[in-house]
């Protein structure tokens, strides 16, 4: 590697403008899918926004689980797994009923087309943050004993 022209502040500050900059893609891209499925467009219309929103996602995932790091504030447990997954749970019942409100006849429709989905994803999410936490414990065991 070259020999960094930058001096000790200007990389901290090089990180935390390239953290911004990684967050307002992240969020920036779930916000336009959210908005474009909201108006209505198909899978062939969020194909390539959602490849992009996925590798970004699986490369901040399998790089913090790497190096041994969760959060800065949330402790990997499973009050904290249940707490953000009820939430992805509810904002995709959200989600699904702005998506779905005006082509519903029947209230019960409408609530099955909601609830189904939002509990399918707290499963998946809880599972997927226990799965993580686990191996984070783990990694950081290994880090710890080098």
């Amino acid at each position: 590697m070259k020999k960094s022209n930058l001096d000790e502040m200007q990389e901290q500050a090089l990180l935390r403008i390239e953290h911004t900059g990684c967050c307002l893609v992240f969020w920036g891209l779930l916000a336009a899918m959210a908005v474009q499925g909201v108006m209505g467009a198909g899978i062939r219309e969020l194909a390539g926004e959602w490849i992009v929103f996925m590798v970004l996602a699986l490369y901040l995932v399998i790089g913090c689980l790497h190096h041994g790091i969760w959060d800065r504030k949330l402790k990997p447990n499973a009050k904290t797994n249940f707490i953000v997954s009820l939430l992805a749970g509810i904002a995709v019942g959200i989600f699904m009923a702005a998506v779905y409100f005006r082509n519903v006849q029947e209230w019960l429709d409408l609530v099955l087309i909601t609830v189904i989905p939002a509990v399918c994803t707290f499963v998946l999410c809880f599972a997927a943050l226990t799965v993580c936490a686990a191996l984070y414990k783990k990694r950081r065991e290994k880090l710890d004993q080098e």
